[in-house]
């Protein structure tokens, strides 16, 4: 077995107060002296690293999906202008033209068509959008500031024009018309046969 000896110089001196530990309450109290170099480690003792919190689980990244084309026309009020070539060229099966002329003709037909549409378009379509605004901003104030309240103030007056109407009806027509009718009641007319004859005869000469 091996010993190792240690010098005088490792040994510390621990000094004890009575006094102080008496002040204390009687309890013992040490300072403990650090250890020597000998025996004090060279590596210092790492200091324990805090927990990481759980990383939360990555969301993949949404894929953008293509947007559908938008319906210009979504109530369909011009579908009796889908023309296509089908609609307009034709060609019976004997008597036939070459194929290149048949394709250079659909081609044409369809490059005519769209792109003069596009033109035109492109020099009418922004004024006559304009116009058709305009005109469709006049009919809707004309339709809210004139013909709605036109139309809600005559059926709030009607009723007292019909009130006023049957008033005067009542007061000063009605007994006119009573007392008139009463008075033609009283008038008979009698026709005699040499009078009845005379007529039967006028309207026989004039058939």
């Amino acid at each position: 077995m091996r010993m190792m000896m240690v010098s005088d110089d490792c040994l510390v001196e621990c000094k004890i107060d009575d006094d102080s530990d008496e002040d204390a309450g009687g309890g013992e109290q040490m300072n403990t002296p650090p250890p020597p170099p000998e025996f004090a480690s060279k590596t210092p003792t790492p200091a324990p690293k805090p927990p990481t919190p759980p990383t939360a689980p990555a969301t993949p990244t949404p894929t953008p999906t293509p947007t559908p084309p938008v319906s210009r026309d979504p109530y369909g009020i011009n579908k009796h202008l889908q023309v296509e070539v089908s609609d307009v060229l034709a060609e019976p099966a004997t008597p036939r033209s070459i194929d290149q002329v048949w394709l250079y003709s659909v081609t044409g037909f369809e490059r005519a068509r769209i792109w003069t549409y596009r033109c035109l378009t492109l020099l009418l379509a922004v004024p006559f959008a304009f116009l058709c605004g305009i005109f469709l901003a006049i009919l809707a104030c004309l339709h809210v500031w004139f013909v709605v309240p036109c139309i809600q103030l005559s059926n709030t007056f009607i009723p007292c024009l019909r009130s006023l109407c049957m008033c005067a009806v009542n007061v000063f027509i009605s007994p006119f018309c009573t007392s008139l009718a009463l008075c033609c009641s009283q008038i008979a007319i009698s026709l005699s046969n040499k009078d009845w004859h005379q007529m039967r005869d006028k309207e026989a000469a004039r058939v």
